[in-house]
Formats: structure tokens, C-alpha cells, sequence
């Protein structure tokens, strides 16, 4: 019996490479994969360690970072964080890369290793006795198990389990601005709302944006004209292209981890489906690419505990880790704290290397 994963973002395609590395069958759907998408791109050691053996990370084109230092302007509600780029160079603790390229390469390494790519739209998934059945637009296939792998929006979540809630949800919003790249990550403290602007990056644009909790109901729409101000400031808004994103961003650091639904008999939920991504950074890549590599080792391990196995897992390692950033970032983005902090990055160079491995996911 095959095993569906929907969703060939990270988190479903590392799943597809494992399990199909192991031997299993796997059906990996998705319409729409690979694509660029609304986050920084950055992949941190850790999500590096883990794709080591998948895919060549010098083969895309990334902004490989080395070293790097905190280079504060004068003003006071910012600080950008200066990344040296040395070329495609191993052993880096940060690189950044084009989403679709790097999903790109995780897909075709799900395929290279058996996988099949069903490039057809989900639109029901439910069981159907012992087995589950996958619906898309246009037919129906059975499976043994489901790994819901589609994101913040996942229909396997609203199928099996349940939507996320509006305290759960993050909104994120600015622009990719092609023309014009560099190797700088700048972060900016923000006074309309507590959260903040980035910039990362890419070989040939610019990923710029800035996330806020849906919970502030602030639209996407006046996130945007705040990273078009950004833009502006620096000369960036005129003299290049600019594709406006928006996207919601799930985290279940918000969540009671008793309350905390992942998995169950047949199905488990990955990467953002699962609301696996750091409240306080918003990084997801590497919460992704671990829950796609643990929901394969369940499954590998035992069929029939692989639900438990994998939730026990999650729940242990992950969510601990996801709360106290919860936790941290009422703090962390107040507007007490956040000039605070940009003040004493330019007086300490200990303060400035905490914040770049807080950037580098160390």
C-alpha cells in the first residue's frame, strides 16, 4: 500500500527521499511545487546537517555565510546584520537560497530515489476503513498512511484534525525585489507593531518583509506599504521590479502542547501543516525537514505505532523548543525592549554575536 504525502515543500519531499530511500512506495502530490515563496530562504547548520546526504547545496546558487557581524546604522529602531559571502563554500553556518531552486532539488531527489510526483490538486482526504483515500481534481487513490505536508492552509489539517486558530497564525507580507541583490541580512525593529522587517538576500533579489501575529489584525496590505517604505528609504523601490507576497504563518509554540494534534492512526501532519515554525524568528525550513525525516523514520520503524512514534517525538523535542520562543517574543518585539537591544548591539560585540546566531539558527 503506497504512502500519500501531500505537499512537496521541504518537509514532503525529505519525507518522499527517506521513505523512498527505505523502499516504500510513495505518492507525493502537489500542484504547484517547486515555487518561490514569501520567507528569507535562510538555511541555517542545523537544516544544512540535514539535507547533507540529499541534495548539493553549492550547485544552487546559494549566498554562503562564513562570518558575520552586526553593522547597527544610526538609526535607532534598527540593525543590520552584515554576512560575509565567500562563494559556495562548505562548512557554513548560514546560506541562503532561492526557494525554488532549493525545493526544486528536494523534489527531484524524491524522484531520483522512486518516488512519484502527482503534479494534481488534493481536495479531500479521509478513511475509508483500514485504508485512506486522497481525492484531487481529477481522480482517487488508496493509501496506507497520509502525511499532510500542505502548509498553513493544509486541507489535511481541516479534513483530520483541526484548522488553526487565529492566536496560532502569523501573517507575513512585503515583496521579492528583483534586480538587485547583495550580501547583507538586515533586520529592523518595528514601532507600528511588535515583530520585524527582513531582508535576505538571493543571488538575483531580494526577499524583503515583515510578519506580525494575526491576532493584531493588521493586514497584509499595511505590512506591505511598511516594507514599500523600507524599500524606499534605501532607493530600492523605483529602480527595480517588486512582486508583492502575502502568506500565513502557523506556529504551535502558541498551543497547549496537550492540545497539540499532529498525528493519528494513518495520517500525520509536517513542517508548517503541523505549525512547526519558531514564534519569535519564524524560521520553519529546518522544523520542516526534521518532521519530514522523523515521520519517515516512524513509519519505517512500525506501521501500525508510527502516529505515536512520531507525535511522541514531536511533542518531546519540538514544542518545548517552539513555546519558549513563544514565550520570549511578547518580550523580545515589545517597544520597551526592541530599542533596548538595537542600543546595546552597538556597544557590544557579545550582544552582536548572540543575534547573529540567533539569525543563523545556533
Amino acid at each position: 500500500m503506497p504512502i500519500a504525502i501531500i505537499g512537496a515543500g521541504p518537509a514532503g519531499a525529505m519525507a518522499a527521499v527517506r521513505l523512498a530511500r527505505a523502499g516504500a512506495s510513495v505518492l507525493l502530490f502537489d500542484p504547484s511545487h517547486p515555487r518561490e515563496k514569501p520567507c528569507g530562504g535562510g538555511l541555517t547548520g542545523r537544516a544544512l546537517a540535514l539535507v547533507s546526504d540529499v541534495i548539493d547545496i553549492s550547485a544552487l546558487a546559494p549566498v554562503v555565510i562564513r562570518s558575520a557581524s552586526v553593522e547597527p546604522p544610526q538609526s535607532l529602531d534598527a540593525a543590520e546584520v552584515a554576512l560575509a559571502d565567500h562563494g559556495a563554500t562548505p562548512h557554513s553556518s548560514l546560506v541562503v537560497v532561492s526557494r525554488t531552486a532549493f525545493d526544486s532539488a528536494l523534489v527531484n531527489a524524491a524522484v531520483a530515489a522512486g518516488a512519484r510526483l502527482i503534479p494534481e490538486k488534493v481536495v479531500d482526504v479521509y478513511r475509508a476503513g483500514s485504508t485512506m483515500r486522497v481525492r484531487t481534481d481529477r481522480r482517487e487513490f488508496e493509501a496506507g498512511h497520509v502525511l499532510g505536508a500542505d502548509g498553513a492552509n493544509s486541507v489535511v489539517r481541516k479534513k483530520l484534525a483541526r484548522p488553526f486558530t487565529r492566536a496560532q497564525l502569523s501573517v507575513a507580507a512585503g515583496f521579492f525585489v528583483h534586480g538587485v541583490s547583495g550580501s547583507v541580512i538586515a533586520v529592523k525593529c518595528t514601532h507600528e507593531q511588535p515583530g520585524y522587517l527582513w531582508s535576505f538576500p538571493r543571488r538575483d533579489h531580494l526577499a524583503v518583509g515583515i510578519c506580525a501575529r494575526a491576532a493584531q489584525n493588521i493586514t497584509s496590505a499595511a505590512l506591505r506599504a511598511q516594507s514599500l517604505s523600507w524599500l524606499e528609504q534605501h532607493g530600492l523601490a523605483n529602480a527595480t521590479t517588486l512582486t508583492p507576497y502575502a502568506w500565513p504563518i502557523p506556529s504551535a509554540g502558541f498551543e497547549d502542547a496537550r492540545r497539540m494534534t499532529c498525528s493519528a492512526q494513518g495520517w500525520m501532519l509536517l513542517g508548517d501543516a503541523a505549525g512547526l515554525v519558531d514564534p519569535l524568528t519564524r524560521e520553519g525550513i529546518y522544523y520542516a525537514l526534521l518532521s519530514g525525516q522523523w515521520a519517515a523514520e516512524a513509519l519505517t520503524a512500525s506501521t501500525e505505532r508510527a502516529a505515536a512514534l512520531y507525535a511522541e517525538r514531536v511533542r518531546a523535542q519540538i514544542q518545548p523548543e517552539l513555546a519558549r520562543a513563544a514565550r520570549l517574543s511578547a518580550f523580545f518585539f515589545s517597544p520597551t525592549f526592541s530599542p533596548m537591544f538595537v542600543d546595546a548591539l552597538r556597544q557590544s560585540s557579545a550582544i552582536r554575536q548572540v543575534l547573529v546566531d540567533l539569525v543563523a539558527g545556533a
